[in-house]
């Protein structure tokens, strides 16, 4: 009787501790991650990173974006905000907004200053134009603003956007080697933070080489160092191994950001950020957002199949496997969720793709508004072309009106020039992508990306695989799968070892974290769930 009340009572406790709320929350990004890294690099991955939050939480093997453009601003955006830019209204990286007729940035805040050491420009930055609310904003609300939220980055946008409009702070990297931030979120800089920057940490990955991190030959996933669809590391042969004094020129300390050592300094400012907040020390829910972005710069630069690229990825994994260690050791391993996802995945380089017999090249995009320009002077007499940028077309209708020019014609006119260009595959006129029905696939991403009052008047959508970019490297953008099917694992507190194949829309994240930590839903989200890790 008396074995079988203990019983009982490690049962109710259990129940009870099942109700409980995780201590903290990590949110980690990885810039343009494709979810093809987790199967093709796995042989030589450790077994404490990736490996680790694959087998003992669960994978959703599946997980796609649902708009386009998919680009950094709106990648973070959606994650956080479990919604499309359509509603958020992070259209891009920096557009043309026709409301203001100008270009601007993501994060742009013109009444905000620089606080820490970094130039004017880098610090001007704050979460004002996001539209809707972030989980890490509903955290806030729901504990009475006594959880702490802290997004940190290499890029502006990759720690203000998940932080949210509410976060304590929001801290990314300045050319200079600090972290910095913004007035948006106080005066001056923590002292930590301060006592960080002026130790220069940056320096001890600078006074080194970048190596192969294993053996030559594990990398046989990859085409050899040095092949011709790899551009130049900072003006040097992207041939291993890497001097960085030498890339460290004019004194600036972004040079690490192309290098995998740029994803370490971020995992050792994140620790210090855990140790010197107290987050995860009490039992009230504290939010830590990180964005690992180097991959990106390394992708863009060098392409998906450059040795750099799997190193930097092996070498991302014993950071993680540290970084894991690390919260086990401080927050308790029954304390902490964890979620890994990404921004966006990546395309194939085109030379890559066209030296392999596919039929694909890329686009000169000023070659494309030029030949744009040059049709609207032989049919208007002038150009009525106002921008070209991101897949959309603006039109000036200050010109259309004085030469008394029908906009949906000019609309019709322009859309039969642009279906002869050998790259197009749909255009989209503004009140097509407005009065989608959903049953086209391809417009129902572009509705979801569409602000009226900021995008063009037409969205091109190019072919498969053709790409507006230079030859070397790769970019991302796109509707299709290689740009929108990235990684999502769940790991830690109340997370059952699982995985599934169904498709799923990243979107999801946001209200699923919501539900989960029991608190108010983002107040843009559509609100589907990923009910895999509810149950």
């Amino acid at each position: 009787m008396k074995k079988f009340l203990v019983f009982l009572a490690f049962t109710y406790l259990s129940c009870i501790n099942a109700q409980e709320k995780p201590k903290l929350v990590v949110g980690i990004v990885v810039d343009q991650m494709k979810m093809e890294y987790l199967y093709r690099f796995s042989n030589d991955f450790s077994e404490n990173g990736f490996k680790r939050l694959m087998n003992k939480g669960f994978t959703f093997h599946n997980m796609h974006y649902n708009y386009m453009p998919t680009y950094t601003g709106p990648g973070h955006a959606a994650v956080y905000t479990g919604t499309t830019p359509s509603v958020n209204g992070i259209v891009g990286n920096t557009w043309f907004n026709k409301a203001i007729g100008k270009d601007m940035y993501c994060t742009d805040d013109a009444d905000v200053i620089t606080i820490g050491n970094g130039t004017e420009s880098e610090g001007k930055m704050s979460p004002k134009n996001l539209l809707s609310t972030t989980i890490t904003d509903e955290l806030k609300l729901s504990t009475n603003f006594k959880g702490k939220v802290i997004g940190i980055s290499l890029k502006d946008r990759g720690a203000i956007l998940p932080a949210g409009h509410f976060a304590d702070w929001a801290f990314w990297y300045s050319k200079t080697g600090s972290f910095i931030s913004s007035t948006f979120y106080g005066t001056t800089l923590p002292d930590w933070v301060s006592k960080f920057n002026e130790e220069k940490n940056y320096e001890k990955y600078l006074n080194t080489k970048w190596e192969l991190f294993k053996p030559k030959e594990i990398y046989n996933e990859s085409l050899n160092d040095n092949n011709p669809y790899e551009g130049k590391m900072f003006k040097k042969t992207p041939f291993f191994p890497y001097n960085m004094k030498e890339m460290y020129e004019n004194n600036d300390a972004g040079v690490l950001r192309s290098t995998p050592f740029g994803n370490n300094l971020l995992a050792d400012f994140a620790m210090k950020a855990i140790e010197k907040e107290n987050l995860g020390k009490d039992e009230i829910t504290d939010f830590l957002t990180v964005s690992f972005s180097s991959t990106d710069y390394i992708g863009h630069l060098l392409g998906p199949r450059s040795i750099e690229l799997q190193d930097a990825y092996l070498r991302l994994d014993q950071t993680i496997a540290d970084f894991l260690a690390y919260l086990d050791k401080t927050v308790g391993k029954n304390n902490y969720l964890v979620f890994l996802t990404a921004d966006h995945a990546g395309a194939e380089n085109v030379t890559y793709l066209k030296d392999n017999k596919y039929d694909v090249s890329t686009i000169n995009s000023r070659k494309f508004k030029n030949d744009l320009e040059a049709f609207s002077k032989e049919k208007y007499g002038e150009n009525i072309v106002l921008d070209y940028s991101n897949s959309n077309i603006f039109f000036n209708k200050e010109l259309i009106k004085i030469n008394d020019l029908d906009l949906d014609e000019v609309k019709k006119t322009f859309k039969e020039f642009i279906y002869k260009q050998k790259f197009i595959r749909r255009v989209y006129t503004d009140d097509e992508i407005l009065n989608s029905s959903g049953s086209d696939m391809y417009l129902k991403f572009i509705a979801n990306g569409y602000d009226p009052i900021q995008n063009g008047e037409l969205v091109i959508l190019e072919k498969p695989a053709f790409l507006e970019y230079g030859a070397t490297g790769t970019t991302h953008g796109s509707p299709y799968t290689y740009d929108t099917h990235v990684p999502l694992l769940f790991y830690g507190w109340n997370i059952t070892p699982g995985k599934s194949y169904d498709k799923k829309e990243i979107t999801q994240i946001a209200p699923t974290l919501a539900l989960k930590l029991k608190i108010t839903l983002p107040n843009g989200t559509e609100a589907k769930v990923l009910e895999e890790i509810l149950d």
